[in-house]
């Protein structure tokens, strides 16, 4: 498996121009993350309001000059929430992504090239991890270790570790026979030269391709979690806060409390999904059709 390298003969520039020529969705995709990044970096300055500055004699207050998406049951102002939120998603969905993806690596990379002992061991760590429901995994860690950004992070980012950990061992026990890597060692490269300058290069570029269409599933995931209780607690702006506290409850006389934090989700879920599609197509056409 080769990854976007000048090998592999394809380039970044020509990388860049096959998605935007051969894949339209994915396109629009990697523009409307680009706004949502620049949105997340800069909401001190585009918002109006700070995400907790409240004034009971706006409350629920509709479309107007002043808030132009309309203030929350506590006068909150519902397009600075969003946009806050927009950055709590984001950090969610990239550092779950780092997270995950290293660790992906390093479990894969060991397990794989050593074999024997090791990697029954491993596996067998594996197995036993992936026997658990990612919902019962997930829910009974917040609920243990409680809620917060931090551990969201961890809860999302052990499930796919693991799932991931097997993909990146399957690539190196196909790599560690190439002629290549026989030739390293005859040369006598050490085991580490091996590993992280040999193989890695080639094994990390499906795991890439995996960490990138799931962004959306972590950012909805922190949704769900918020949504349920067990995600970033208030008064942090979360969408999926946002619509399981004053959406729901406000739904029939305010929804618009309902309707933009659902709009921001979907158009975010929706945006990392058809990017990573759209890379998992040009960059490995192997894994069409897998998810």
């Amino acid at each position: 498996m080769r990854g976007l390298t000048p090998e592999s003969g394809i380039g970044k520039t020509a990388f860049l121009r096959r998605l935007f020529t051969e894949k339209p969705l994915g396109a629009l995709g990697a523009v409307i993350i680009l706004v949502l990044v620049l949105v997340a970096l800069f909401a001190d300055y585009l918002a109006p309001y700070g995400f907790s500055e409240q004034n009971l004699s706006e409350a629920l207050e509709g479309y107007s000059r002043k808030h132009f998406l309309g203030t929350d049951q506590l006068g909150r102002d519902v397009f600075s929430r969003v946009l806050y939120g927009a950055r709590i998603s984001l950090t969610v969905g990239f550092a779950c992504v780092a997270i995950s993806i290293t660790g992906a690596v390093l479990l894969g990379l060991i397990s794989g090239y050593f074999g024997g002992k090791i990697d029954a061991a491993l596996q067998r760590l594996v197995d036993a991890f992936m026997a658990i429901p990612d919902l019962v995994f997930v829910l009974t860690f917040m609920a243990v270790f409680g809620p917060g950004m931090l551990n969201v992070i961890l809860a999302l980012s052990l499930i796919s570790l693991i799932w991931n950990s097997r993909v990146v061992r399957g690539e190196v026990l196909s790599l560690k026979q190439n002629p290549y890597v026989e030739a390293a060692r005859a040369m006598g490269a050490s085991t580490f030269r091996i590993m992280f300058l040999q193989i890695l290069p080639n094994a990390v570029a499906p795991v890439i391709i995996l960490g990138t269409t799931r962004i959306g599933g972590y950012i909805l995931g922190e949704a769900s979690l918020s949504f349920l209780g067990f995600g970033i607690p208030p008064p942090f702006p979360t969408w999926g806060g946002m619509l399981s506290g004053t959406g729901i409850t406000y739904m029939y006389r305010a929804p618009w409390l309902a309707i933009w934090p659902g709009f921001a989700l979907g158009i975010t879920v929706f945006a990392f999904n058809m990017l990573g599609d759209a890379m998992r197509d040009l960059l490995d056409p192997r894994l069409r059709g897998s998810k």
